[in-house]
C-alpha cells in the first residue's frame, strides 16, 4: 500500500491544515518522481487527474511493476482551498498577504524558520520534492489549450511528455526570476550541471472549467504512459507521433485590457489570426457606442488562452497568442507576472 507522507501547515486562523501526500514505493531501480496539483488552489483539473492516476500506481506497486518511487500530492494547497468567498474560490493569491502562491518559493527554501504560514507551506513542498529526479506540477489557465511550460534544459526531451498528453504546444523558458515552485526545484540542478539526469515541467491542463472524467481520464492515461516510457513503471508503452509546436516564451503575445467593460471574443481558442486582425472588443459603457474598443492581434499566431469571465478589469490579460518573433511587450521573466 502507498505510504502516507502527509504533513500539516498552519492555517490563517492558527488551525492545522493537512496536505495529503502519498508515496508509492518502487523497486528502487527507476527514477524518483514527484507529482502535484493545485498549488494555485483554484486550478482543479489536475486534482482529478491525479485522483484517477493513483489507483493505477497502487496496482503497479502491488504487482511489483513500479520501478521508481512516486510521490503524489493531488491537492497541494489547503491555504487557498479555505478561501471561498460568496460561492467562489479565490485560490491564486493568499488572501491575508496578497502573495501569489506560486511565487517566492526560493526565499522560503532558504529560511530556517519561515516567517509566515505561506512560507512554511512552501518550504514543506520544496523539501518533499527535493529528492525527486522528475517533477511535474499540474496547473490550469483561465480558458486555454493544453500546453506544457518547460525550461530549455529539458527540451526536446519534454516532447514525449507533450505527446503523451496530446499537447501540441510547448512554451520554452530560460529565466523566470520570481521563484516559482518549478524554478526553485531546478535551480540547483542547473547550477550543478545535473539537468541531463533530471526532468521538470509545468502542465497547463486547459482551462479552469475543463474538469470532467473524460478529460481527466485522458490525461491520467497520458501520464501513466509517459511514466512507463521513462522507466518508472515496468510496462511496455509506445507513444504515438504527435506534432508539438515549441514557442519561445518571449515570442508569446499577451494582450491586456486597455479599459474595463464587457468582453466579447470574435475568435475561438486555437484559431489562427493574422497580424492586425481583430479578435475581440470591449464595451466600456453598454449603450454608448463610443466606448467600444477593438482589440487586434499584434502578430500572426494561434490564440492559446482567453480570459474566463466576460466582464474584465483594465490591465487584466485578455488573451495570449503564439508568435514567431519577440513580442514588443516582452521584458523577460514569467509568462504570467502576477
Amino acid at each position: 500500500m502507498a505510504r502516507d507522507v502527509s504533513f500539516s501547515v498552519r492555517g490563517n486562523n492558527g488551525e492545522d491544515l493537512r496536505v495529503g501526500a502519498w508515496r508509492f514505493e518502487g523497486r528502487g531501480e527507476g527514477p524518483e518522481v514527484h507529482l502535484q496539483a493545485g498549488v494555485h488552489a483554484d486550478e482543479i483539473a489536475g486534482m482529478l487527474v491525479l485522483h484517477l492516476l493513483m489507483p493505477r500506481l497502487q496496482q503497479a506497486e502491488s504487482e511489483g511493476r513500479l520501478k521508481g518511487h512516486v510521490t503524489v500530492l493531488p491537492q497541494a494547497n489547503p491555504l487557498g482551498l479555505g478561501q471561498f468567498r460568496q460561492g467562489r474560490i479565490l485560490g491564486r493569491f493568499h488572501e491575508a498577504t496578497g502573495q501569489n502562491f506560486n511565487r517566492s518559493f526560493d526565499q522560503s527554501q532558504a529560511l530556517v524558520r519561515p516567517a509566515t504560514n505561506v512560507q512554511h507551506w512552501q518550504k514543506s513542498l520544496v523539501e518533499l520534492a527535493a529528492t525527486a529526479d522528475m517533477v511535474l506540477d499540474l496547473h490550469t489557465d483561465d480558458e486555454a489549450l493544453p500546453y506544457v511550460y518547460i525550461h530549455r534544459a529539458f527540451w526536446p526531451r519534454g516532447q514525449a511528455l507533450a505527446a503523451a498528453l496530446k499537447m501540441d504546444l510547448a512554451i520554452i523558458w530560460d529565466d523566470g526570476g520570481d521563484g516559482s515552485f518549478e524554478e526553485t526545484l531546478i535551480a540547483p540542478w542547473l547550477r550543478d550541471g545535473d539537468s541531463a539526469q533530471r526532468f521538470a515541467a509545468t502542465l497547463e491542463l486547459r482551462g479552469q472549467g475543463d474538469v470532467s472524467d473524460h478529460l481527466a481520464g485522458q490525461d491520467a492515461d497520458g501520464l501513466y504512459a509517459w511514466l512507463c516510457t521513462v522507466g518508472v513503471i515496468d510496462e511496455a508503452s509506445a507513444l504515438a507521433d504527435w506534432p508539438v509546436q515549441a514557442v519561445e516564451m518571449g515570442h508569446m503575445e499577451t494582450i491586456l485590457a486597455p479599459r474595463p467593460g464587457v468582453l466579447v471574443f470574435e475568435a475561438e481558442l486555437g484559431d489562427f489570426v493574422e497580424a492586425g486582425q481583430r479578435f475581440a472588443r470591449i464595451i466600456g459603457r453598454p449603450g454608448d457606442a463610443s466606448s467600444e474598443v477593438i482589440l487586434y492581434a499584434a502578430q500572426a499566431g494561434r490564440m492559446v488562452t482567453r480570459y474566463r469571465d466576460r466582464l474584465i478589469a483594465q490591465g487584466s490579460v485578455v488573451a495570449k497568442f503564439t508568435g514567431s518573433r519577440v513580442s514588443h511587450n516582452w521584458t523577460g521573466g514569467l509568462l504570467d507576472p502576477n
